[in-house]
């Protein structure tokens, strides 16, 4: 079974509800319309059927009718997910979102702050086969703000996982707008390090051990308290799923639960973790993103795919 995460960069229906970006306004001066909407559509769904996930989490989908648009685009390229949930925040402008080919036995939005800024976190409690798995589909607050912002969804976050009952597999997918080791890249950065050094994907989410180590799959295993990033199992180069400035950063994250690791029912493949990133997906050697117009008016091209590579990791059920 593959579980994946892929930030899709404004999938936007074509309904006005005031609360879009300029650029994706319907009809808009940027040329915002049904046909580029269904274009768009097309090369999302190309790039989800090309990873061939059984689950897969979803960033900056505006609202469950593009959701809907989408998995209808996917039928018409013959990839089905018979399930899906969809949590939008209040007054959100993009939102989180789940595919999947097994049973979602509840779903549940994890409301963050009532700031329109903090989309909600989205717990899906999937059905795989009688074993039953706590997905949970993150998009935290950009880094236009600082590590306190981050901080929060990560807090409650916890809050959730410490209600599941002892040993109930989860994994963490999405954006987090955290590198994966954030608790090395930001500690100079002004803007940025407002929490002493304190992270949300590593220190509240105990991806580092008490001495600020990585924790590793082995650690993962004898350690019941701390959760493992896959980015680990990739050599260094490509430990990367956008680019800001010419630097990779592993923006968008799987992290798994000790129970995903302990030999026995549901289990991560060691080693299965990857970054779905064809040559399709580049252009002139960096990542293809969606693309608009430099020069004035400015407009959408109806080219690309999105700014972020997605990744994606294989499970199996033992004995």
């Amino acid at each position: 079974m593959k579980i994946a995460t892929y930030n899709v960069e404004n999938l936007f229906d074509m309904n006005d509800d005031g609360n879009e970006y300029e650029e994706y306004i319907p009809n808009g001066t940027w040329g915002w319309d049904e046909a580029m909407y269904r274009t768009k559509l097309r090369h999302t769904a190309t790039v989800i059927q090309g990873i061939g996930a059984d689950i897969i989490g979803l960033q900056e989908i505006e609202s469950e009718s593009a959701l809907k648009d989408l998995k209808a685009e996917l039928n018409r390229q013959g990839i089905y997910y018979p399930y899906y949930a969809f949590a939008r925040g209040k007054n959100s402008t993009v939102n989180t979102a789940l595919l999947s080919r097994y049973p979602i036995q509840s779903a549940l939005k994890i409301p963050v702050s009532y700031n329109r800024r903090y989309r909600d976190i989205l717990d899906a409690k999937v059905n795989i086969n009688g074993t039953f798995l706590h997905v949970f589909v993150n998009h935290w607050k950009s880094k236009s703000g600082p590590e306190s912002e981050r901080i929060l969804s990560a807090k409650r976050l916890m809050l959730r996982l410490d209600e599941l009952p002892a040993n109930e597999p989860f994994v963490l997918i999405g954006d987090f707008n955290s590198h994966f080791e954030e608790y090395r890249t930001f500690l100079k950065s002004r803007k940025h390090n407002d929490t002493e050094g304190i992270t949300g994907i590593n220190h509240i989410l105990k991806t580092i051990d008490t001495d600020g180590n990585p924790v590793t799959y082995t650690s993962l295993q004898n350690h019941s308290g701390y959760l493992y990033n896959l980015w680990y199992d990739l050599p260094e180069e490509k430990r990367w799923s956008h680019r800001y400035k010419g630097h990779g950063e592993g923006l968008d994250n799987i992290i798994i639960s000790p129970a995903l690791a302990d030999d026995q029912g549901l289990e991560y493949v060691q080693g299965s973790f990857a970054r779905y990133d064809p040559p399709y997906l580049f252009q002139k050697g960096k990542v293809f993103r969606w693309q608009q117009s430099r020069k004035y008016p400015k407009h959408h091209l109806g080219e690309g795919y999105s700014d972020h590579l997605p990744i994606y990791a294989v499970f199996e059920i033992k004995p």
